[in-house]
Parts: C-alpha cells; structure tokens; sequence
C-alpha cells in the first residue's frame, strides 16, 4: 500500500446456485446508469490524463444547452471568487 496512490475496491462476482447464465451478462451485476455514455469511467493516467478526457467529453458534448450550463456556473464563482478576495478592477483601468 503506497502513500501517494489510493486502493482499489475489491470486486467480487456474485452468481446464484441455480443460475443458468442463458444471455450475455448477468443481472446480478451492478451498473451505473450512464457508464455507456460517458468515456471519463475509464481509471484515467493521471492528472493531465483526467483533465484531457475530460476535455475531450465536454467538447464532443452533442447538447450545447449543458456546455453553456457549466459555462455559466464557471463564470459565477468566478465572479465570487473575485469579489470574496476584493478584487479591485481599477488596475486595468489608467487614470
């Protein structure tokens, strides 16, 4: 177990007794919802690796209705941020 890298959880395959597996897959098995639609599931290769497939979704996004969601929620707190810190705008500004 390292200091700088996290476990990983166990998975364990759970069949039934009597189970006759006819079709693909089992329908004990645990899936999230929306796994087949988004490519960020995948265990990424580190920070640049989270950060580029992440990109990568938010580009190729067919819905620009969410894009400008997020968009606009960035803008938000960015404009907290700035007046949490006073942030003073005159630098910009030469008298």
């Amino acid at each position: 177990m390292g200091l700088l890298t996290r476990r990983k959880n166990k998975k364990f395959s759970y069949t039934p007794r009597y189970y006759k597996n006819e079709k693909e897959g089992s329908p004990f098995e645990i899936n999230q919802k929306f796994d087949s639609y988004r490519n960020t599931i995948e265990p990424a290769k580190g920070l640049k690796g989270k950060f580029s497939t992440a990109w990568d979704e938010y580009r190729s996004n067919p819905k620009s209705s969410a894009n400008k969601r997020v968009l606009y929620i960035c803008i938000v707190l960015l404009i907290l941020f700035l007046f949490i810190i006073d942030f003073d705008l005159s630098i910009f500004f030469k008298r």
